[in-house]
């Protein structure tokens, strides 16, 4: 007997996720077109709005998150604090103006973004330092003095 290596015809493969979605769309469409139209697709990419892919990771004394924006400058980006919520806002424009016609495929989003997170202990708002190099923002924020962890030693009574 052979063993042979199960392949899911349906699944986490690179590739077939997306696929299958896109497939299922399609029938969707086709099927209930006439009755909901996919309005979602026609709609201007200024109108859809995006939101960037982002990390949040915390290091010892300190919370570090992570956005991918390429593409942008600098100044397209606010970055603020506001409570507990860091918030970062920004737009990403156009190139130049294509027309639909001349459209073969286009998977880049532009326009504008919002992105609020809590945080989930008290940071240092006046020591929050943000850098953007390569189309990588990084926002660090220092934990505030009371919630850093404290180490105790154990003693030994003799």
């Amino acid at each position: 007997m052979t063993m042979e290596r199960w392949r899911p015809s349906w699944g986490l493969m690179p590739g077939r996720t997306l696929r299958g979605l896109e497939e299922m769309e399609r029938g969707m469409e086709s099927m209930f077109g006439s009755f909901f139209p996919a309005m979602w697709r026609r709609l201007p990419a200024e109108e859809r709005g995006w939101s960037p892919p982002m990390e949040m990771y915390e290091k010892e004394d300190r919370f570090v998150v992570k956005l991918d924006l390429p593409g942008m400058r600098k100044e397209d980006i606010d970055i603020s604090v506001v409570g507990d919520a860091l918030i970062i806002k920004g737009e990403r424009k156009a190139e130049s103006e294509i027309k639909d016609e001349d459209y073969y495929c286009c998977e880049r989003s532009y326009g504008s973004f919002y992105r609020s997170l809590d945080m989930p202990t008290a940071v240092e708002s006046k020591q929050i330092e943000a850098n953007y190099r390569d189309g990588i923002l990084e926002v660090t924020l220092p934990k505030a003095a009371e919630v850093k962890p404290k180490k105790i030693e154990i003693g030994s009574k003799s």
